[in-house]
């Protein structure tokens, strides 16, 4: 993809400051403009290794104002938008759902009518040099609601959100599917499981375990610890998203997931463990301050995803099994807890 420029919204968040330094480092000749609010859960110390790339710009602004987005297509000639930007903790959704509603509908609706209007002439016709220009819309499988004890998640599931997170991000996925069939802009839609990894805001479930546990405080999991979710490394889903940016069909839906079921209890634990080996605390085991709390509102019972579809048609298969990925994330997490 010689000479483009692409868009990434919300890149100094958790997985777009993971996917920014792969895709400069994968894409020599990518051009990459980041735009993030900067609110509590972007961090820009999470790029500095990018700071310095000539082929790197960030500008710090809302994806709601239409006209610093429109400006930006202009100035910068966007050939390409993939759109992380989002509100995504579903705590925060249920004690104040009007961001959601803002960031991640509105705030979608104004990115693709930036794109309509500066890569189409008219309807299924594009202007000249953005025949190819794409715009990648990342989502999450929440969209699709709770699974009991068995089935998948796949692109044909249907949608039933439960919480105003996870509803916002699937009018999200609707307007992105309408401007395809509508206007003909070339979209794609991947929906993943749960990341996780370096980089992830210290609220999110893994993060929160490893700094209660260093800091002798509670570890608190809600309810019974038996919910499930599919786990996949950030790493791996930089490369699912480059899979799809790169190689998927127009139109389409991917998830992309890690085949790595596990409840919230046997996180706990596991990262317990790992923590008892490789910073062991004096007078037992971490495990000791796992407690349970009351569960949260709507908590969706089992999440699980069948990738098929992307590993078949665009060969993509997650390459981080889940200790050794764990492990490189308490490593993570250690070292930058143990700075503060």
């Amino acid at each position: 993809m010689p000479n483009r420029t692409i868009l990434i919204t919300g890149g100094a968040g958790f997985i777009g400051s993971n996917f920014i330094p792969f895709f400069l480092e994968e894409h020599r000749d990518v051009s990459i403009v980041n735009l993030d609010k900067l609110t509590y859960a972007g961090n820009l110390d999470h790029l500095e290794e990018v700071r310095n790339n000539e082929r790197y710009k960030f500008v710090q602004g809302d994806i709601c104002d239409a006209g610093l987005v429109g400006s930006i297509f202009n100035n910068d000639r966007i050939t390409d938008v993939i759109h992380f930007a989002a509100e995504s903790h579903v705590d925060n959704s249920i004690e104040g759902p009007e961001a959601f509603i803002k960031t991640n509908i509105n705030g979608t609706f104004t990115l693709l009518e930036a794109a309509r209007k500066h890569w189409l002439d008219t309807a299924n016709r594009a202007k000249t040099g953005f025949e190819t220009s794409r715009f990648h819309h990342i989502s999450t499988d929440e969209v699709y609601g709770s699974l009991g004890e068995s089935g998948f998640f796949n692109e044909n599931t249907a949608y039933a959100p439960n919480s105003p997170y996870s509803a916002s991000k699937a009018a999200s996925d609707f307007l992105v599917r309408s401007y395809f069939h509508t206007y003909g802009l070339n979209v794609v839609t991947s929906n993943c499981s749960n990341n996780y990894g370096p980089k992830q805001h210290d609220e999110k479930l893994i993060p929160t375990i490893i700094r209660k546990a260093l800091a002798g405080e509670e570890i608190p999991i809600y309810g019974d610890g038996k919910n499930v979710r599919d786990w996949l490394y950030v790493l791996d889903h930089c490369t699912g998203i480059n899979a799809a940016f790169t190689q998927g069909k127009a139109g389409e839906t991917y998830v992309v997931g890690g085949n790595n079921e596990h409840n919230n209890i046997f996180i706990a634990q596991k990262i317990c463990a790992i923590l008892d080996e490789v910073h062991p605390r004096q007078g037992g085991s971490y495990t000791e301050q796992i407690t349970f709390v009351k569960d949260r509102l709507g908590h969706d019972f089992r999440y699980a995803i069948d990738a098929t579809k992307i590993k078949t048609e665009l060969d993509w298969r997650p390459k981080s099994d889940f200790d050794s990925g764990l492990r490189e994330t308490v490593s993570w997490y250690i070292n930058k807890y143990q700075k503060v």
